[in-house]
């Protein structure tokens, strides 16, 4: 697969990104709909990652791609970590960054995409996270390095493990990712946010939040009626 090399052209400020890690990413997705730039059923994982390192972890940072095979040993080169290769690559993206493993085998379980020491190796990259459609192993290890990982399952080995190429488009479940693109992730899933936008996401997002506590607070009301809640919903601006 040939390389991409379109790397983000904006990058966001220290500030900025912290203003978005204050909301999950369901409310960051409802105001991303605002804007209009993409259809709403595009943009987000499907159902079967997780956050195999704790359900309450959140990354927000740049993909760093790469694609691997383990079901068959590589026709050249050895194990992921004699792919020195992809380091430089690493390096070309801003920080922070979330490395996007991958698996390309017909059964993406058939070995860890990710253990302990590649964990350690993308840590001392700037990366602040992994996201795999295959397996994961040495949670432990990995968990004491507080580098949260999303993956799809657990497994024992890493078989024959191998990079076979990187700074490429991939796909995990059901999300296409070019490398560059800015990446938010929890316990609800992973989503791109469109970089065009990403600085205006807080006051959209911020506004969206009051509206919805308007109507939860309506709902929980020791006096709801129905008037009150058609009332605020009506009131509700959601863009």
């Amino acid at each position: 697969m040939e390389r991409d090399n379109a790397y983000p052209k904006e990058v966001l400020t220290q500030e900025q990104l912290d203003a978005i890690r204050r909301f999950d990413t369901c409310t960051i997705a409802n105001a991303i709909e605002c804007f209009g730039v993409r259809l709403r059923n595009e943009g987000f994982t499907r159902p079967g990652l997780s956050c195999v390192t704790g359900s309450d972890e959140r990354i927000l940072g740049y993909a760093a791609t790469y694609r691997v095979k383990s079901a068959d040993p590589p026709v050249t080169g050895g194990r992921f970590d004699d792919r020195t290769d992809w380091w430089g690559e690493i390096e070309r993206l801003p920080r922070p960054r979330i490395a996007v493993c991958e698996s390309i085998d017909t059964d993406s379980g058939a070995g860890a995409c990710i253990g302990e020491v590649h964990a350690a190796i993308l840590k001392a990259f700037g990366c602040s996270g992994a996201i795999t459609n295959g397996s994961v192993r040495d949670l432990d290890g990995i968990r004491n390095l507080g580098l949260p990982v999303f993956a799809a399952s657990l497994t024992v080995s890493h078989s024959f493990m191998h990079v076979i190429d990187f700074g490429v488009p991939v796909e995990i479940f059901g999300l296409k990712v070019r490398p560059g693109d800015l990446l938010y992730a929890d316990c609800h899933g992973v989503f791109a946010i469109p970089i065009e936008i990403a600085a205006e996401l807080q006051e959209v997002a911020e506004r969206m939040r009051r509206q919805d506590r308007r109507i939860i607070e309506v709902c929980l009301a020791p006096d709801f009626a129905p008037e009150k809640l058609l009332q605020a919903i009506r009131e509700s601006d959601k863009c």
